[in-house]
């Protein structure tokens, strides 16, 4: 026997966000002192309010089996929400409630995908999109956005991929890794041509409340019933509200695919935790204070980070638009010696910033974007300056040519 796995497992790569995330934390565990701008997750704790209305549910006793796609009363309030914030009307018929956002994505492409069918995946884009769409046995096509066009996504750069075998165009605004935003006049223009080859648009909106400069959060599946019928939105508490250990994400979109979802999340892992249930219920109807408060503090942190990073030679970044993330150009160090050789690439760069600098990021190539590290500012401004001080001289002190 050549192997105990199967072919889909060993067809997946690890996700690079976690591997490096693990290695900075084994370093921390040496005693080393390592800054991560690795791991995409809010330093906030989650809000009080929330906090202890998950309490609360543990109190009186809200520890057993729910309904497997959420309960009532949830889906009621995500339906709220969609149409509150979004102008998206769904029954709650229409709405699901999963194990975070990762989990309602797989779940989805498992729906609608078969196998050979084609996916459509702008780039840069989130680790993850590869991996769940070769799982459901679709083939996801790379999308190259324009750099000049600071990321932000056309119809131009889809439209050509198009072929018999697409079935669905995957859209993450605001993006990670680039906090790229696409505008509305692109994202009408991507519609009306997915509605034209009647192909699905999988949403990814879990960054929508990160947005900065004045920008305004635009959801496709509010541009029409034409556009509704054939959009799948997928959203979570985790950035939103602080709460990525929670593990609680939902999407709304057409009542078939929604059914599809809840049938094979029945088999997949049954009903979401009740208690994280509870706590996204008050996140959605109770006081949204925190959420304006923690945007306007990465604003901040934003403006902080992009002045650090261009600061330091051979490096330079663009004004993200949204999400807490800054995509760095890091191709003017390579050719440059260290101890370990030269600088080629960015995982090189990023294996160089760690060693040397006790600094992590995410390699680029990880978002199917090479040349590029991720830098996460959701991260003390002590740490940011901290961090990318320690950057810039092991540039100027350690690397050479």
């Amino acid at each position: 026997m050549e192997t105990r796995l199967s072919k889909a497992v060993l067809g997946i790569n690890p996700s690079p966000t976690e591997a490096t995330s693990f290695l900075a934390n084994q370093m921390k565990m040496d005693g080393i002192d390592i800054i991560s701008f690795a791991q995409g997750e809010p330093d906030f704790d989650t809000p009080l309010n929330i906090s202890r209305e998950a309490a609360r549910a543990i109190d009186e006793g809200y520890t057993r089996y729910t309904d497997v796609p959420g309960m009532r009363e949830v889906r009621e309030a995500v339906a709220e929400k969609f149409e509150k914030e979004n102008g998206i009307r769904y029954r709650p018929s229409e709405v699901m409630v999963s194990n975070g956002g990762k989990q309602v994505l797989y779940l989805l492409f498992r729906t609608i995908c078969d196998p050979g069918d084609e996916v459509i995946v702008p780039t840069p884009c989130y680790v993850s999109y590869e991996e769940q769409i070769k799982l459901s046995g679709a083939v996801p096509v790379f999308a190259p956005t324009k750099k000049e066009n600071h990321f932000r996504l056309t119809r131009k750069d889809i439209e050509k991929f198009i072929t018999p075998k697409t079935k669905a165009v995957l859209i993450n605004s605001p993006n990670n890794p680039t906090g790229a935003v696409c505008e509305e006049k692109d994202l009408r223009e991507i519609t009306d041509l997915a509605v034209t080859h009647d192909i699905f648009i999988v949403t990814d909106e879990v960054y929508e409340h990160l947005l900065y400069d004045g920008r305004k959060h635009v959801s496709i599946a509010a541009f029409g019933e034409d556009a509704r019928r054939n959009t799948v939105t997928v959203n979570s508490a985790s950035k939103t509200y602080a709460m990525t250990g929670w593990r609680i994400g939902y999407a709304g979109g057409p009542e078939d695919v929604i059914s599809g979802m809840i049938t094979l999340q029945g088999h997949v892992s049954g009903n979401v935790c009740s208690v994280s249930q509870k706590a996204l219920l008050e996140a959605l109807r109770g006081p949204q204070d925190a959420v304006s408060e923690m945007r306007d503090s990465y604003a901040k942190r934003r403006d902080l980070m992009v002045e650090k990073i261009n600061s330091i030679p051979g490096l330079s970044c663009i004004r993200p638009d949204g999400a807490f993330y800054c995509f760095a150009d890091i191709e003017g160090l390579y050719g440059k010696q260290w101890r370990e050789g030269t600088l080629r690439n960015d995982m090189d760069a990023a294996a160089f910033f760690l060693k040397e600098a006790h600094v992590a990021v995410v390699p680029g190539t990880g978002f199917r974007w090479g040349g590029y590290v991720r830098f996460v500012f959701a991260n003390s401004e002590e740490d940011i300056v901290k961090g990318l001080d320690r950057i810039g001289s092991a540039v100027v002190s350690k690397l050479k040519g």
